[in-house]
């Protein structure tokens, strides 16, 4: 059925046909399901009544004034309740399309009009009318409409509740006072106070104060996380139990809340591979089947001994029998619900085609430090050579590492802050993608470097060191100033959390995971024991992991790389399906195709369980709506006629129109049940997040 479109809605139509093929209704599919079921409510609330009515009229009367007042109701109904057909056939002739108002508004005109001409000229026509079949038709078609929309509703429920997150008002911080104000005043840099039991209004970072945060309804975690001074919060998120004072980072548009909704508002509308084959079978579908009617109807008229009317009937039948709706809801109504749970999972998709592309992946390639590894990396060990201390070493290698957001450096800093000591000043520090970082100190060149076999020799006992510390896997690099290595670091990760499940989950799954990691072999290999993995490329450069990602591509391999730095972004963008670790770096989550809002590696074979469960309901749903079809429409022209005869098309127009609502209410029922997919890939991704009452 359709709806009064806009002149947005319009302007949608013609850049995306699919929707125009299922119905102008399809152009506002899942917005404002309350405000367009209260519509279609208020319209069947009058067509049953008249409805049926007129077959009580038809049936169980008999007379000319019974047959006038027959006309007049079902008028009402082909006028008020079909109303939105007509204007969606309008519609698809001005552009030149055809969609099933068009068939609808076809078939019944035809039906209503010749009942009313057997009305008005009863000496030129057989007594029979058909006021019954236009307004029981009308009626039927429009009660499946409202319940696939109510359907449909139900889809759009995790993007709608993203609405209600976001508090009305902050509490904007100024001086000693503090004044409420509307959230969307709120700009980056305000300091904000946040009370218990209220939400965050825009992303930010803990300044004042400590507390516990409740994000499950944005990442999946089913459990407050505490919060402390330099920790981000996350717009919408809940505060539970202390008073902080937030600086915001990320307000409006900009915020992981407002970026939640477009990435789901996209999925609506995505036209990922599989809904450009339903568009092209749709370009074709109205014409066909407009033309199957009337051959149909004309052919047994003509060449099979039926009536006029038994032809009429047949022709209404093949109209209001076809379903293109189906083909034009397939594959938005299972990718807006499978991508609402996947963010209720702490998963996002991103781009159009990212949710087919992950269900095909057959290896995953994963970065080591950060991503297989925690990136809370603490400093293990530190090494002088004669005429250096220790100490000078690690306020060197600091001061180097100040500003750097790898993990490793960051473990730096972190041991120095422990021994008491004090960075030195560096300056003009760069990165070294793949090595380390360098700068300059009392003009002389400094740096902090993972060892080069090829690059300049260590001491022998400094080597033997890092050969040492390395077999035991642990991360070490040198720090030189000018040409000479003062000492080295040695750092260790723990394994992620989770980390060893997930490759589990994967390997299970017939998936090949390979570590990528520009550290060092021995490292790298102590890691993948621990993982069980043995598919290790160690010593690679960021611009050898995009090798190592075009190399198993050449092979014919659907590739996803899970990476978190700076490092990482290249291969990242490289891969059939970047997967970003939610808590990595801005650069890592632009490139990604798939971003992990929380630091929970189980999230990668959730996304590629729940990427193949979509696509599976996608053609799942594109089956259906062709064997549907396949079926029906034989019937519909005339398969029955020569068992049941001409008589049997009485009723067929009308459980035609029946058997078409009732598909495209299947197919959005089918997609509904992604809303409670079981996880099987991963312990404890079977839940599905309540939603939070709104406010604060």
């Amino acid at each position: 059925m359709s709806v009064e479109p806009g002149p947005d809605a319009l302007q949608l139509t013609r850049q995306n046909r699919t929707y125009y093929f299922c119905s102008t209704a399809c152009v506002q599919q899942f917005a404002d399901p309350a405000a367009e079921a209260g519509r279609l409510r208020r319209r069947l609330v009058v067509a049953w009544p008249l409805a049926v009515a007129v077959i009580g009229l038809t049936y169980a009367t008999t007379g000319r004034a019974y047959l006038d007042l027959a006309a007049v109701l079902a008028g009402v109904v082909q006028l008020y309740a079909g109303a939105p057909f007509y204007v969606g056939a309008r519609d698809a002739l001005r552009h030149r399309i055809g969609n099933m108002d068009l068939l609808i508004a076809t078939g019944t005109t035809v039906a209503y009009g010749y009942s009313v001409a057997v009305v008005l000229f009863p000496a030129r026509f057989p007594a029979v009318t058909y006021f019954d079949a236009s307004a029981f038709i009308l009626t039927l078609i429009l009660t499946g409409s409202y319940l696939e929309h109510l359907a449909r509703g139900r889809a759009g429920a995790a993007l709608r509740a993203l609405t209600e997150l976001l508090p009305d008002e902050a509490w904007r911080v100024e001086g000693p006072s503090e004044r409420r104000i509307p959230t969307a005043e709120v700009a980056v840099g305000d300091r904000l106070r946040v009370r218990p039991g209220a939400r965050f209004p825009a992303d930010g970072v803990v300044r004042v104060g400590r507390t516990s945060v409740e994000e499950s309804v944005l990442t999946g975690e089913s459990s407050a996380v505490a919060r402390a001074p330099g920790d981000p919060v996350i717009a919408g998120s809940l505060n539970v139990d202390g008073v902080v004072e937030v600086e915001a980072t990320g307000v409006g548009q900009e915020t992981f809340l407002a970026q939640v909704g477009e990435l789901l508002g996209r999925a609506e509308m995505s036209r990922v591979p599989l809904q450009r084959t339903a568009d092209r079978i749709a370009s074709v579908f109205v014409p066909v089947v407009l033309a199957v009617a009337l051959g149909a109807g004309f052919g047994w008229w003509l060449l099979g001994g039926a009536s006029a009317t038994v032809a009429l009937l047949i022709f209404v039948t093949v109209a209001v029998t076809a379903c293109p709706c189906a083909f034009g809801i397939a594959t938005p109504a299972a990718l807006l619900v499978g991508t609402g749970r996947a963010a209720e999972t702490g998963i996002l998709f991103r781009g159009e085609d990212a949710v087919e592309r992950t269900a095909r992946v057959d290896v995953v390639l994963a970065d080591k430090t950060g991503t297989l590894t925690s990136a809370d990396v603490v400093l293990t060990r530190v090494t002088a050579q004669p005429g250096t201390s220790e100490s000078d070493v690690l306020e060197l290698a600091a001061g180097l590492e100040a500003s750097s957001d790898h993990p490793l450096a960051r473990a730096v800093p972190g041991g120095l802050g422990t021994r008491g000591g004090t960075a030195v000043p560096v300056s003009d520090i760069r990165a070294d993608p793949g090595r380390g970082v360098r700068g300059v100190q009392d003009g002389r060149p400094v740096a902090i470097l993972r060892p080069d076999p090829e690059g300049s020799p260590l001491p022998d006992s400094l080597a033997d060191w890092v050969r040492e510390r390395s077999n035991a896997g642990e991360s070490v690099s040198v720090v030189w100033r000018a040409d000479r290595p003062l000492g080295a670091v040695a750092m260790r990760a723990p394994l992620a959390p989770h980390a060893s499940e997930a490759v589990a989950a994967l390997r299970r799954a017939g998936i090949e995971v390979v570590m990528v990691t520009g550290d060092a072999p021995e490292v790298a290999r102590a890691v993948a024991s621990e993982l069980g993995l043995s598919a290790v490329r160690a010593r690679v450069a960021p611009a050898g992991k995009v090798e190592v990602v075009r190399e198993f591509q050449r092979a014919g391999r659907t590739v996803a790389f899970v990476g978190d730095g700076v490092n990482d972004a290249a291969a990242l963008a490289a891969a059939d399906v970047g997967i970003a670790v939610g808590t990595g770096t801005e650069v890592a989550r632009e490139a990604g195709q798939v971003l992990l809002v929380h630091a929970d590696l189980r999230g990668v074979p959730t996304a590629i369980a729940l990427a193949r469960r979509i696509v599976g309901r996608v053609r799942a749903n594109l089956l259906w709506a062709v064997g549907y079809n396949a079926v029906l429409l034989p019937i519909a022209a005339g398969a029955l006629v020569p068992a049941l005869g001409f008589g049997a098309y009485d009723w067929l127009p009308m459980v035609g129109a029946l058997a078409m609502g009732v598909s495209s209410t299947t197919v959005v029922l089918n997609s509904l049940t992604l809303r409670r997919a079981r996880l099987e890939l991963v312990p404890g991704a079977t839940r599905v997040p309540a939603r939070p009452a709104a406010g604060g």
